[in-house]
């Protein structure tokens, strides 16, 4: 199970397209260009060393790109708030510097060759160098916390500690007497929605949001976190290779049980093959042909429409409570990015 990347907004007078063709509004647009262009900069020299392998290893995922998702969310909540207050550029730096941290220690755990097209840190270099370079990251990003004030540095440590529970639990695996499916929506809950839904509440909170938008922006925000997570789910079954740029089933063939298979285990629906796939959902898939076959009775079972289902749930609940927040231009791109998470399944 990856962690997600992904964004953009709608709503309110045009001036562009986001990269996924959502409109977005032309001040929003103008103000999110101004505020990113402050973060690239912060970023990179934040992760600038006295020791040069340290720097090109820091550097290594900043400059591979990436969608700069969490520090958007920042950008975004600020609008609710100052958006111009000195700590949202630093907090929208933390958030990205906690979520490429946590890239290479993944990419240690997971083997990974590659990370956003390019060779992994751990295979360039060693397993050594990519877990520092993640532990260095950390350690800057901690460095820009202290600015910011010791709530901000409590909500980023409880965070950080819902991360390593969840790496934790999603590696040993529910308990025998635990929900399979509970268990696998918390650690989604954990690895990928804590850390969006601090993006969310430091923008709002270091923007001096009122404190009920503050609250609704991180819950909100949580939600659109496990639906991203949910919808990846979904489109590592149903979409082929070119639309997604990877390959299809890499979670079957790998192993790991994400949402769609833990509805299937759990007796979602009923097709005259469940049995099968039960079976291979319980065999090494690296098999090609075996692959080929899960994959093909997956995608063919009713848990991928109950899958879609609670996807739209996740996302419904998230738009629910954003449409409590005032009727500005940063509501409307919270909202589509609800719509889109939904609608990126087909």
């Amino acid at each position: 199970m990856s962690s997600v990347s992904a964004a953009e907004f709608d709503g309110g007078p045009v001036e562009a397209t986001g990269p996924f063709g959502l409109p977005i509004d032309a001040g929003l647009a103008a103000d999110a260009r101004t505020a990113l262009a402050g973060v690239e900069a912060l970023l990179l020299d934040a992760v600038r060393s006295e020791d040069p392998l340290l720097t090109q290893a820091s550097k290594h995922l900043v400059e591979a790109g990436g969608k700069r998702f969490r520090a958007m969310l920042v950008v975004l909540a600020a609008q609710f708030g100052d958006k111009t207050a000195p700590g949202v550029v630093p907090a929208a730096v933390v958030v990205e510097l906690t979520h490429l941290a946590t890239l290479y220690h993944d990419d240690v755990m997971d083997e990974a060759p590659v990370r956003r097209g390019q060779e992994s840190a751990n295979a360039r270099w060693t397993n050594t160098v990519a877990i520092l370079t993640g532990d260095y990251l950390f350690a800057r990003a901690s460095d820009l916390l202290a600015d910011l004030g010791p709530e901000a540095v409590r909500i980023q440590a409880r965070a950080f500690a819902r991360l390593v529970r969840g790496q934790i639990q999603e590696t040993v695996g529910p308990a025998a007497d635990a929900d399979p499916l509970k268990h696998y929506l918390q650690v989604v809950a954990d690895k990928t929605g804590s850390l969006i839904a601090v993006s969310g509440q430091f923008g709002a909170l270091l923007a001096g949001a009122p404190p009920h938008v503050v609250d609704t922006i991180t819950s909100a925000c949580e939600k659109i976190g496990v639906a991203f997570q949910l919808s990846d789910d979904i489109l590592d079954i149903t979409s082929d290779a070119e639309q997604s740029g990877k390959t299809p089933g890499t979670d079957l063939r790998e192993g790991i049980r994400t949402l769609p298979m833990h509805l299937v285990l759990a007796g979602a629906g009923s097709g005259p093959d469940d049995a099968r796939l039960r079976e291979l959902l319980d065999t090494d898939l690296t098999d090609d042909a075996l692959h080929a076959e899960a994959l093909a009775l997956l995608r063919a079972h009713p848990a991928m429409d109950q899958a879609r289902a609670d996807l739209r749930r996740w996302a419904e609940d998230a738009r629910a409570e954003l449409m409590t927040l005032p009727d500005i231009p940063a509501r409307a791109a919270f909202t589509g990015l609800c719509d889109y998470v939904v609608t990126r399944t087909g």
